[in-house]
């Protein structure tokens, strides 16, 4: 039984809006038979199909007609051409949710109309196994219940915060473009412990639950600080890498690439 009411619309099955609605349907923030979507792909109709338990709309206005809230998961560079001639069919006290990277409220506005409400949330690529990072904004149409209704749409996936439309950007940088980062750092541990004799597999599992650990210890409201701190001896094995990744600058190499990703997403946002 699901928590809401709502029926669901999903333009677009990407592996984004896959992962965002199968694990509400996991969480039972919604049910299968609650979701209609449409994609003009034939396998990704087939395994929505098979996850939600019924077949797929036959068009994107279908969705539009029949939902309360529509999930707009679709490319950036085609939401003009998908959204523009469903904007007659947006109606009152509807609530369209944009993940299109870059597409304003404002612009988002003008393609779907005056009538429904808008929220544009950043997600990242990490929803699709539950460990997202999102953020959202919404404009002033948006209920306090549609807020809620989205916070636990995406809370079914990971974590989703509230933010100035302003601050997406930074949002961009930070959880969007980061999982590539920490890809990276992680790919950089095993490789150093490859290069002193560690099989590469067991590389892999220590750095990937280290990095996994780490983030647990800071979410859990004990500061990252605090951590370095705590596994820092004074002379110690973590006192000279770490003097190592100063020296060859690891944290302002970080700081200056969330900053760029900040900076080209508003470059692309215009």
């Amino acid at each position: 039984m699901s928590e809401y009411d709502y029926r669901l619309g999903l333009v677009g099955a990407g592996s984004m809006g896959t992962g965002l609605i199968r694990g509400a349907i996991e969480a039972e923030i919604v049910a299968g038979q609650q979701v209609v979507f449409y994609d003009p792909d034939p396998e990704r109709q087939e395994t929505i199909g098979a996850l939600l338990g019924h077949p797929v709309a036959d068009s994107n206005r279908q969705v539009v007609e029949s939902a309360q809230v529509v999930v707009v998961a679709v490319k950036p560079q085609v939401i003009a051409s998908v959204l523009t001639p469903l904007e007659p069919v947006f109606r009152d006290g509807q609530l369209v949710v944009s993940i299109a990277a870059g597409i304003r409220l404002a612009r988002l506005a003008q393609l779907c109309g005056s009538c429904p409400a808008i929220v544009r949330v950043m997600p990242n690529i990490l929803c699709t196994i539950g460990e997202g990072a999102a953020a959202y904004s919404s404009d002033e149409k948006v209920s306090a219940q549609q807020r809620e209704f989205v916070e636990a749409l995406f809370g079914a996936v990971g974590t989703i915060v509230p933010v100035e439309e302003r601050l997406l950007d930074a949002v961009t940088g930070v959880s969007g473009s980061g999982p590539a980062f920490v890809a990276l750092f992680i790919e950089a541990l095993v490789d150093g412990a490859v290069a002193v004799g560690l099989p590469r597999e067991a590389a892999v599992q220590l750095a990937a639950q280290t990095t996994r650990g780490a983030a647990q210890w800071v979410l859990e409201g004990r500061g990252a600080g605090e951590l370095r701190e705590a596994v820092t001896s004074p002379g110690g094995t973590t006192a000279a890498g770490l003097r190592v990744l100063e020296q060859k600058g690891l944290r302002n190499a970080a700081i200056e690439a969330v900053i760029a990703a900040a900076r080209r997403s508003q470059e692309l946002g215009q």
